[in-house]
């Protein structure tokens, strides 16, 4: 069954140095929208815009008012169905604005006696950069303002992040705990 399929899947953040990557399990059973919402918690986003899987030569999203006549709606597909056959590498686009693109890699697809409820994080790098701080050469500003206290821009972002960020840091017990709130 479906439900009992759990994919291991590693999530990369693209273009970004220093490399922001997740690797999670996943229950098969899951609709695409909780991939989302799994997605969101292990990477360590807030869920504040829009976003797409591109699956193959398939779009799906969230499916709303001024969406693409191409695009499937995430809420009627399960990961398990939206990931058959031999499919290695996908795509997942987070908040069109500042476009995140993160590249997803299928590594491991195991059966289960057991329901697997919701994504466990087993491993990952790198601190998520935070929203809306305006992609990936804003993120670059961001790192080089807050490495240079003499920076313009350095008291301005310190405060915005709540005075501490490290690019380099990450928590897989903080990633695990925010994954368990994913319904």
């Amino acid at each position: 069954m479906a439900q009992n399929v759990v994919f291991q899947l590693r999530i990369r953040l693209e273009d970004i140095d220093p490399a922001v990557w997740r690797r999670v399990l996943v229950p098969g059973g899951a609709k695409l929208s909780k991939l989302h919402g799994i997605f969101q918690a292990a990477m360590g986003w807030t869920d504040s815009h829009l976003h797409s899987f591109t699956i193959e030569d398939k779009l799906y999203g969230t499916h709303i008012d001024d969406y693409p006549e191409e695009e499937l709606d995430e809420t009627e597909y399960t990961v398990s169905f939206a990931l058959r056959g031999s499919l290695k590498r996908f795509v997942y686009e987070y908040d069109f604005g500042d476009s995140w693109t993160h590249e997803v890699v299928v590594e491991d697809v195991t059966w289960t006696p057991y329901v697997l409820k919701h994504g466990v994080c087993l491993d990952g790098g790198g601190a998520c950069p935070p929203e809306d701080v305006g992609g990936t050469g804003g993120y670059a500003e961001f790192l080089e303002a807050l490495a240079d206290p003499l920076h313009e821009e350095h008291d301005n972002y310190l405060v915005w992040v709540g005075y501490k960020f490290d690019p380099d840091v990450f928590n897989v017990a903080a990633a695990n705990a925010a994954l368990q709130r994913v319904r």
